[in-house]
């Protein structure tokens, strides 16, 4: 077994993030959801409504449903896949496999073409949209479950901030190139004409390219992993669900991590999916161009980039949990304040302050349930493979209730009074967990692990 640490292996591990946030940041963040909004509301005859299989939805409602079904989707095979991983010990095959499904997706968006009358087929791109997303979303499921495999406990909340900071660096040059294409397509040779959308639909392709191209050095350096040792006639069907079972029992009889891992499932539900229905916000409720909205996404970037690295430094300094309750306090108060957005400057400056607790929020979160995980488990998939179905979980039931919420009232900013509501019981789960840790520790229980 590799030793933990290695400078190499860690850099290795963190340009996988800066190969695949480029997806998270164009395909659900920026680009697609503006450039799907647009003529799915502007260039329609039946303003936002439009119809997919036969059936008739509002048009972000279908894009939130589309995204929600892809999670759920994700909840149900990671099981399966994970066992497979675990079984065999190749957990990197499942990550090239997942990450080349994701990337071609994106390719697959390129042929997403407007049309003069009419709102364009809608039902290839969105099952193209929906690939994407299990792709970026099974990949990581492998990709966090190497973090205890190379980083030893005091490591782990660097290496997962680097982490972040990688893959924010990494979408900022990729959003910093697609702006480039968009707002100066001469440069590259391609025209402006609304009706071919080629500078948007080109930025889809340069996601295949940089995500697959970048993807080779993880796959080249990171170690294949190390099979479980199992009976011959071990289902790896059914064997994974069996596993999560496990592994929720082992959870019941460890308070601490229970308990931190039902404040996740709460303030999950919010942080993650305003993150992934914020552009289709800004781009129907504000009327935000693609370039403005790029350019608002970029400074996001680059306050995550410091915003991760400081949390690093606070949590050092005051432990996870209360570096948790900080952030998901700012959070719970943030979600609040989308309700009044009325203007792009309004925007802006909300936007500021997620790049400043987004990633700081995903990567103590991250770390912190490595941290709560016994001490050398051979299947760290296992446990991994829980900790993102609890997280896939609650972006399912995020994306579904913010779909809803918009779908029975009509309004997108009562659906963010909704998810405030999962930030607030988050947040009191949070200072649960705080409370109990501490009368833990006086009793000096083998199970804290946290300063």
């Amino acid at each position: 077994m590799e030793a933990k640490n290695n400078k190499k292996t860690i850099w290795a591990w963190c340009m996988f993030d800066w190969a695949n946030q480029s997806y998270n940041m164009v395909i659900t963040s920026t680009i697609f959801p503006a450039y799907y909004v647009f003529y799915t509301t502007y260039h329609n005859a039946n303003h936002d409504i439009v119809t997919f299989f036969g059936h008739k939805f509002v048009n972000t409602v279908l894009l939130t449903y589309a995204l929600g079904l892809s999670y759920m989707l994700i909840v149900l095979l990671l099981p399966i896949l994970t066992s497979i991983a675990d079984y065999k010990g190749n957990k990197k095959l499942y990550l090239q496999f997942f990450t080349w499904l994701g990337a071609l997706s994106c390719a697959g968006l390129f042929w997403f073409k407007p049309v003069a009358h009419g709102t364009p087929a809608l039902e290839l791109p969105l099952i193209f949209y929906g690939l994407a997303c299990i792709g970026y979303c099974g990949g990581f499921v492998f990709y966090n479950s190497y973090l205890p495999q190379i980083a030893t406990d005091d490591q782990m909340d660097n290496v997962s901030a680097k982490g972040f900071m990688y893959g924010y660096a990494g979408s900022l040059i990729m959003q910093l190139l697609c702006l480039v294409v968009i707002q100066q397509p001469t440069w590259f040779g391609l025209k402006e004409d609304v009706l071919q959308a080629i500078p948007e639909r080109m930025s889809f392709l340069l996601i295949f390219f940089w995500w697959m191209g970048f993807s080779i050095i993880p796959f080249r350096l990171l170690p294949k992993g190390e099979p479980s040792v199992k009976k011959q006639n071990y289902n790896v069907l059914t064997g994974g669900f069996k596993e999560l079972g496990k592994v929720f029992k082992k959870v019941q009889k460890m308070p601490l991590l229970k308990r931190f891992l039902l404040s996740f499932f709460f303030y999950s539900v919010g942080v993650q999916t305003i993150m992934l229905v914020a552009a289709n916000f800004a781009s129907k409720e504000l009327h935000m161009s693609d370039d403005v909205l790029i350019e608002i996404i970029l400074s996001i970037q680059v306050v995550g980039v410091i915003g991760a690295w400081l949390t690093s430094k606070v949590s050092g300094k005051y432990g996870n949990v209360r570096t948790l309750i900080g952030l998901v306090s700012i959070w719970t108060v943030l979600c609040l304040l989308v309700f009044f957005i009325a203007n792009t400057p309004q925007f802006f400056a909300a936007a500021i302050v997620v790049g400043a607790v987004m990633g700081g929020v995903q990567s103590i979160s991250r770390s912190t349930y490595s941290k709560y995980l016994p001490p050398n488990i051979p299947d760290t998939a296992s446990f991994f493979s829980f900790y993102d179905v609890t997280e896939k979980l609650a972006i399912v039931v995020g994306l579904f209730t913010f779909g809803w919420v918009e779908a029975v009232t009509g309004e997108m900013r009562d659906s963010a009074l909704a998810l405030d509501c999962f930030f607030a019981t988050g947040l009191i789960l949070m200072i649960v967990l705080y409370v109990a840790e501490k009368k833990a520790k006086k009793q000096v229980e083998p199970e804290v692990v946290i300063a």
